[in-house]
């Protein structure tokens, strides 16, 4: 019997993975490549909201149990895959500055708003009115730390490539049993493929298509992730990731013209040399209307586990609620009211 038949293999279902395998419990991961959001995601980490001046709930300890996990995972696989790296947002008014150094007086804000004026020029962004510093940003090389994790299950025969069948899963008194495999628990990280879960499908997962571009701009000169209406990141060799739409409407993975097109205008409006579309993708954020996740045990069995909703933060927030499961399982520690699953059982 194994302890965790952790069912999605993206960001949810690596950081539970980890957590459990740090704890000397035996894990299985199933994944049929279904969902992507994870490996196309822009991968920011990024405490604050801009659009709103609001900080991203318990950021520092958020983003403390982030760096530390990824730091093992480093060199665990013998791979980079955190790059600490400026958010510049770039102003384009004086009202837009006055408003970013109000917001950086504010307690919360004041760790991660810088309250200098960054009037550095960059090659081919028109910048007249500078740009604010966000401090302990970064990003997350998410495509290559997906596959290079996946490399260290399958070499360890721990995973398993296959369309999860719930048809399948019989509840047993001391856990669950999966075709001729017995587990004390399943943990469901199935990103937006959770609305085939007979389980936990009741449960209020919009999601939010998101598509990105990656261009080649040898003019343009950056070595910050410049964020206007879109944010730009610079990934070496005069290539760039640039993202990212929100459509609430698609429920595909399938990249569109009408998101190229949104795109190719935001860049035009941020940086004025010409540049080449490389690549283009799309997937679909495991977004809840109330942005919080989906963390919890499903009300009739005690061994069916939920670890969803990461939304546009799967980075920053993945390996926090992760522990948060793992801990409230293992060691029945409490969930936080905001991530709790049991907050929509009064709605049903």
């Amino acid at each position: 019997m194994i302890d965790y038949l952790i069912i999605g293999s993206g960001l949810a279902g690596i950081s539970f993975s980890e957590i459990a395998l740090q704890n000397d419990k035996l894990v299985l991961v199933v994944d049929n490549n279904s969902q992507n959001s994870s490996k196309i995601a822009g991968g920011l980490y990024n405490p604050v909201i801009l659009k709103r001046f609001s900080e991203v709930g318990q950021a520092k300890e958020h983003l403390t149990i982030m760096h530390n996990f990824l730091s093992g995972l480093e060199q665990k696989l013998n791979v980079k895959v955190d790059f600490e790296t400026p958010i510049l947002r770039k102003f384009f008014s004086v009202e837009e500055q006055n408003n970013w150094f109000a917001a950086s007086d504010k307690v919360n804000l004041a760790p991660f708003l810088s309250t200098k004026l960054i009037s550095r020029k960059y090659q081919s962004i028109d910048s007249p009115f500078g740009y604010g510093e966000v401090l302990q940003t970064g990003y997350v090389d998410t495509a290559l730390l997906l596959a290079k994790y996946k490399e260290y299950l399958v070499m360890n025969n721990m995973f398993l490539e296959e369309s999860f069948d719930y048809s399948l899963l019989q509840e047993e008194s001391n856990g669950i049993r999966y075709k001729d495999i017995r587990a004390k628990h399943i943990i469901f990280a199935e990103g937006f493929g959770m609305h085939a879960n007979p389980y936990f499908k009741h449960l209020p997962l919009d999601g939010t298509k998101g598509e990105l571009l990656v261009i080649k701009a040898p003019k343009l000169d950056l070595d910050v992730i410049v964020n206007a209406s879109v944010f730009i990141l610079p990934l070496g060799n005069h290539l760039f990731k640039v993202g990212a739409t929100y459509d609430w409407v698609s429920k595909t993975d399938i990249p569109t013209e009408e998101g190229k097109k949104e795109l190719v205008e935001k860049i035009k409006e941020v940086i004025s040399c010409d540049f080449e579309i490389v690549s283009h993708f799309a997937g679909v954020r495991p977004t809840v209307k109330d942005r919080r996740p989906l963390v919890g045990t499903y009300v009739n069995h005690d061994s069916i586990h939920i670890l969803n909703g990461l939304g546009t933060r799967g980075v920053m927030l993945g390996p926090a609620m992760a522990k948060s499961l793992f801990d409230n399982i293992e060691y029945n520690l409490p969930l936080d009211k905001a991530i709790d699953i049991k907050r929509f059982d009064k709605k049903r």
